[in-house]
């Protein structure tokens, strides 16, 4: 079996107090760091999302951003000089993550790699005894999500999910008002993904540009000559490396209907859909349906994708990102990432609202500071399941049947097919695997 790596320093900071952590409370380290104690960060993945994880933590009080990583040497070279002149500090810069989980000086890291790199880069950073916020969705696959969930529990360590949404002060409000019952007795939930995605054409297959390390970033994935339709931004269409809409823009509300309903994972799940409208490299489906079935609470879910002219159902004109909630006295709509209006009886008189947003990065260091998991408004557990939802809708699409699921051990009993989906084939040394 291949062995772990980066375990020295994992042992050396989580060992001392492993003995005390219970639950999600206290975890692994000699001390909690103290209310102006330094704390020094790194982002992987700096191109796209990465650069809102290095305005995310240069934001907070006492972070600073020591480290940046990414396989293309140009992007590198450009935030490090943003950074540095921001901050008056040169952050190191490195293209191998293996090399910056190397650096004993670095507390945190924030991961925004594509998603096919998530799962494995996280697990690498707790061995490295190093907390994480990783990017949404957490995982390119079912199994290696609940490997990062067992690795941070082992190395006990705080891990935050990318769900930025968790930390708006409306929708906690929010999702309170449907436990109490502000909408009575909730049955389903429904998430919108309706983004304008134009054809991303066609490209050739071609050498890697020069100072891109095109086999670090493959990683996982399997050995494939460089497009640049599978690259940037646009790899977000292809099996091997994205996930679709539903694991991209989706997740988000995955994550708030799963959340607001009160549900985990689900026993039955079917999905339908196709690559509508254009002609072009895209391998995921830009129109989709799914379904989950909660037979024992009684509740479902439903999840749309669409990518083109449609109409907002409420929550948006045009196009719309949210989430609808149906009880048996009235609805909830969550019309945006920080906001709700409740609509009541059969006549939808106006209920309750609420709008504000909050800071997930300071969520996050406030856990990391008071060593305490339950701080975290995404802890990785629930990362991983809104993760896998998006996950086993893409499984029912791709078998073009409807699945059974097992919640208790993550597997589509006696479905060879679908169980193939559930993880990949890793390229070595790139390997996710158990925690041992």
């Amino acid at each position: 079996m291949q062995k772990r790596p980066f375990e020295r320093r994992a042992f050396l900071k989580a060992g001392a107090a492993a003995g005390a952590a219970v639950g999600l409370g206290l975890v692994g380290s000699p001390r909690a760091y103290g209310a102006n104690e330094r704390i020094r960060a790194a982002v992987i993945g700096i191109k796209g999302r990465g650069a809102s994880h290095i305005d995310g933590f240069l934001d907070q009080k006492d972070v600073e951003v020591a480290a940046l990583c990414d396989i293309d040497e140009g992007v590198l070279a450009g935030r490090v000089a943003e950074v540095e002149k921001r901050t008056k500090q040169k952050p190191a810069g490195y293209t191998d993550l293996r090399k910056l989980f190397e650096d004993k000086s670095l507390n945190v890291v924030g991961i925004a790699t594509p998603n096919h790199w998530h799962s494995l880069a996280a697990i690498w950073a707790v061995q490295a005894g190093m907390d994480v916020y990783v990017e949404k969705p957490c995982s390119h696959n079912v199994f290696e999500g609940r490997k990062l969930v067992e690795a941070a529990r082992h190395h006990k360590r705080v891990v935050q999910h990318g769900t930025q949404i968790r930390s708006s002060r409306a929708i906690r409000e929010a999702v309170q008002k449907l436990e109490e019952g502000v909408i009575g007795e909730l049955y389903m939930a429904k998430g919108l993904c309706y983004k304008w995605r134009n054809s991303i054409g066609r490209t050739k297959e071609e050498p890697a540009p020069a100072g891109v390390h095109y086999d670090i970033w493959l990683g996982p994935a399997p050995t494939r000559p460089f497009s640049r339709n599978r690259f940037h931004y646009n790899w977000h269409w292809h099996w091997d490396y994205g996930n679709g809409d539903i694991g991209n823009q989706g997740v988000h509300q995955m994550d708030v209907a799963r959340w607001g309903l009160g549900v985990g994972l689900p026993k039955k799940v079917q999905s339908m859909g196709g690559h509508f409208l254009f002609d072009d490299d895209q391998e995921t489906p830009n129109t989709q349906i799914a379904t989950f079935s909660y037979p024992d609470e009684k509740k479902m879910i439903v999840f749309e994708v669409r990518h083109w002219i449609t109409n907002g159902e409420d929550v948006g004109k045009g196009g719309a990102v949210g989430n609808i909630f149906y009880g048996s006295e009235g609805i909830m709509i969550m019309p945006s990432y920080g906001s709700y209006k409740v609509f009541l009886g059969k006549k939808l008189e106006p209920g309750p609202s609420g709008d504000a947003g909050g800071d997930h990065f300071a969520n996050f260091i406030e856990a990391v500071r008071a060593r305490d998991c339950t701080k975290l408004h995404a802890e990785i557990e629930e990362g991983h399941k809104s993760s896998a939802m998006c996950h086993l809708a893409n499984v029912a699409y791709r078998v073009g049947r409807t699945i059974n699921f097992d919640p208790a051990t993550e597997t589509c009993p006696g479905d060879k097919e679908a169980n193939a989906l559930l993880t990949r084939e890793y390229r070595a040394p790139f390997v996710v695997q158990a925690v041992v």
